[in-house]
């Protein structure tokens, strides 16, 4: 009986730095067991300190990347981050629809933990319009759901109302990522169409380890959804799972 990784294919840019990025979102794919693909957007000069250059890859090559991954290996679940211009997010969608049934985690990734943008601002309505509606969750943190909502968010109650006027956007659920709030306890916030709210809460950790967190998560509910969890279900177990990678990176930090 020959046996199949479940397998996922990420579309995102390259982080020279190698924390966030394809090269986190591979490094997650494969410590959760499943077999990681990708499709290259964009080559960023980046490290832990910031980001110098981006390069975005032209439209027809990530089409075609996208391609040959999906009519030969066939992955379970699609991650999207880091798109940079509105010809990419506009093939990458034309693209997504020949596979509707394969769910797509899209991470909209806009500005680096470092601060550094990394989307034109024209691209972000071309996401809204063409890439949402393909989304089986959009993951924005704080600053991306402040863009995306209109909505300045600085509690829970406003994290509520930016999630569901990105849900206006037709994607099928939202998971609010709250860590750039201040306080002792973070708070993470998923709602679908039906009207479920689930509320994720875990004590705040005082680190700088905190670089590529956002493609880190993504990529571990892309990696979960493929193992064969519902997607309420992914959501909690990769919230837990990036939870204890930055608990555990501090501790050892401490240790040295």
């Amino acid at each position: 009986m020959t046996f199949k990784y479940p397998s996922v294919l990420t579309i995102a840019g390259s982080d020279s730095g190698g924390g966030a990025g394809i090269q986190a979102d591979i490094k997650t794919i494969s410590a959760l067991g499943c077999f990681a693909t990708s499709a290259i957007t964009a080559i960023t000069v980046q490290n832990t300190v910031g980001v110098t250059g981006i390069h975005s890859v032209p439209a027809e090559i990530v089409r075609d990347q996208i391609k040959a991954v999906m009519d030969d290996i066939g992955p379970d679940v699609i991650k999207i981050g880091m798109i940079h211009t509105k010809e990419l997010a506009i093939i990458i969608a034309e693209t997504l629809r020949q596979y509707p049934t394969v769910p797509v985690i899209f991470d909209p990734v806009m500005v680096a933990t470092s601060g550094d943008k990394l989307i034109e601002d024209e691209t972000i309505a071309v996401l809204k319009e063409c890439l949402f509606p393909l989304a089986t969750v959009v993951t924005p943190n704080i600053d991306e759901a402040t863009i995306l909502s209109g909505l300045m968010i600085r509690n829970v109650d406003d994290m509520k109302e930016a999630a569901h006027r990105i849900l206006q956007t037709d994607c099928k659920a939202v998971l609010l990522k709250g860590g750039h709030l201040k306080g002792e306890t973070v708070f993470d916030l998923y709602i679908d169409q039906s009207g479920k709210e689930l509320l994720f809460k875990s004590d705040y950790i005082p680190t700088h380890n905190v670089h590529g967190t956002g493609c880190t998560l993504s990529a571990a509910i892309a990696s979960y959804r493929a193992i064969g969890y519902a997607i309420e279900e992914a959501v909690q177990h990769a919230h837990i799972y990036i939870h204890e990678a930055i608990e555990h990176c501090e501790s050892s930090d401490r240790l040295k």
